[in-house]
């Protein structure tokens, strides 16, 4: 067992069908056998039989594919897509949108630039949040103003990894959304979890080394 030390509480752990490295759960994906035998992603690690562990990096789980480690977890022959890893990438992004519509829906998110200021200067923004293709300086303007409020200078914003625009206005089912910004709560947080979780699947093994 591995514990969380923000929260005193206890992380399981799991080995990487691959790696053989033991790591907390959070670091890793669950694969499951769908009724046609084939590996499929279960993300919230709930789906019935035997599950197989695997690292929650890209080329990890391209190497599970070319090392046949799900035949060895499963202990049978399995089919496995070739385009594995972008199902799980395809996967990951669209939990990230899933969380963010329901922070959206608890009423912890506030769009548009102006209302973004205004929330970061009433000390109500827990976070910040970018589109990917967002301007360079309407981001370093609100950036600043994170900055310069009660978050320390240490303080920056989120750059949402992979979400554009036109995302992150279907999250939130409104129009041109560029920057937000999310108010303190579990929907929150389960949002920012799933955005490490994208961020480390796409950096790689250094990023999850790391963490």
């Amino acid at each position: 067992m591995v514990r969380n030390m923000q929260g005193g509480k206890h992380e399981s752990e799991r080995q990487c069908a691959v790696t053989r490295s033991r790591l907390a759960s959070a670091k890793l994906l669950r694969f499951a056998l769908d009724p046609d035998g084939a590996a499929v992603p279960d993300l919230k690690a709930k789906l019935p039989g035997r599950g197989v562990w695997i690292t929650c990096t890209r080329e990890i789980v391209e190497k599970a594919i070319t090392s046949q480690a799900f035949d060895r977890g499963f202990r049978r022959s399995v089919k496995v897509a070739e385009n594995l890893p972008v199902q799980v990438d395809t996967l990951l992004e669209r939990d990230c949108m899933q969380r963010l519509s329901l922070a959206n829906k608890a009423g912890l998110v506030v769009c548009g630039f102006d209302k973004v200021s205004k929330t970061l200067k009433s000390g109500k923004a827990a976070y910040i949040l970018h589109a990917s293709d967002a301007s360079p300086d309407g981001c370093r303007k609100l950036d600043r103003l994170f900055k310069a409020m009660e978050n320390g200078p240490d303080a920056s914003g989120l750059s949402v990894c992979g979400l554009n625009a036109e995302q992150l206005s279907l999250a939130l089912g409104r129009p041109n959304v560029i920057h937000a910004a999310l108010k303190q709560g579990v929907p929150s947080d389960k949002f920012l979890s799933a955005v490490a979780r994208l961020e480390k699947f796409r950096a790689g093994i250094a990023v999850n080394a790391a963490a």
